[in-house]
């Protein structure tokens, strides 16, 4: 070839940068499929995908999630990974259910007059996901939940509240574990002069996210964060999430709680502690 011949045609035309480099191709997922992700090094199959995630487990069996689109590898070559359609899906129950399991009422029942009894919730995503679950209900039966910021000032608040037959007081703590500080400032409460009208349970998880069966993220099981290590920060870098900052955790707590959508969901131990607040302080107020 003459050295004119290298220049012949317009080497700028589109696709000149391209030059030789492999193109990707459409690939849509399967479950086993072998695939890499070149920025991070991460090679495993296939498990799952939801929500524009795919899920890969590698050969120690960790797991990390990945948007879907360009960038991998399959047998060294570039893909694209696309998800499977979706099969036309049956009616959701939601038509007929609330996402707690409970008989949806018509489109225009109205809500009830808030009742006085209160329903506190610590801690910000605790309220979320409780609003998530129990909404419908919670609005049905009249009951207004209140976000607790912590529960060191909870004796001041339950003074301030004052109890009484008709206007109760349910509390749902976090982390409440034996020999806790919360589980002593909720003894407290039991033994003071309004026990009779207020309930404080909770549940025993590190934080709510542990609530969320840990399939719905793509795990077997919640894995276990060293001691000194932040436990949603540690959590964030198991899933391969960001965790720079409290926004990347706020982001990575919407990832998962937009995987909630029915008690089914959730550990049954908190269910069971939701469900019995609800009917303590609906007690004196019995439905139609």
């Amino acid at each position: 070839m003459s050295v004119s011949d290298r220049y012949r045609g317009d080497v700028l035309k589109p696709g000149w940068q391209r030059g030789n480099r492999p193109q990707a191709t459409d690939l849509v997922i399967a479950k086993d499929l072998v695939v890499e992700e070149p920025s991070s090094g991460f090679v495993g199959a296939v498990v799952g995908s939801e929500n524009g995630l795919v899920i890969l487990e590698d050969r120690r069996g960790k797991r990390r999630s990945f948007p879907l689109g360009p960038g991998f590898w399959v047998d060294g070559k570039p893909v694209n990974l696309l998800a499977p359609k979706r099969k036309a899906a049956a009616p959701p129950k939601s038509l007929t259910h609330t996402a707690s399991g409970s008989r949806r009422l018509p489109a225009n029942h109205q809500s009830k007059v808030a009742l006085p009894s209160r329903l506190y919730v610590e801690g910000r995503h605790d309220a979320e996901l409780i609003e998530k679950i129990w909404g419908d209900d919670l609005r049905y039966v009249g009951v207004v939940v209140e976000y607790l910021g912590g529960i060191d000032d909870l004796p001041a608040i339950v003074a301030e509240f004052a109890p009484e037959q008709g206007r109760r007081l349910g509390v749902l703590a976090d982390h409440l574990v034996p020999g806790s500080k919360e589980q002593r400032i909720a003894d407290e409460v039991a033994r003071g002069r309004y026990a009779d009208w207020v309930l404080v349970t909770g549940h025993q998880f590190i934080d709510i996210w542990e609530a969320v069966k840990p399939e719905r993220v793509g795990l077997k099981a919640w894995p276990h964060i060293p001691k000194g290590t932040d436990w949603k920060s540690g959590i964030c870098a198991h899933l391969g999430l960001k965790h720079r900052n409290q926004a990347d955790i706020a982001k990575a707590w919407q990832a998962i709680l937009a995987r909630v959508d029915s008690f089914q969901h959730l550990d049954r131990r908190l269910v069971t502690e939701v469900e019995r607040l609800i009917d303590f302080v609906t007690e004196d107020h019995p439905m139609d």
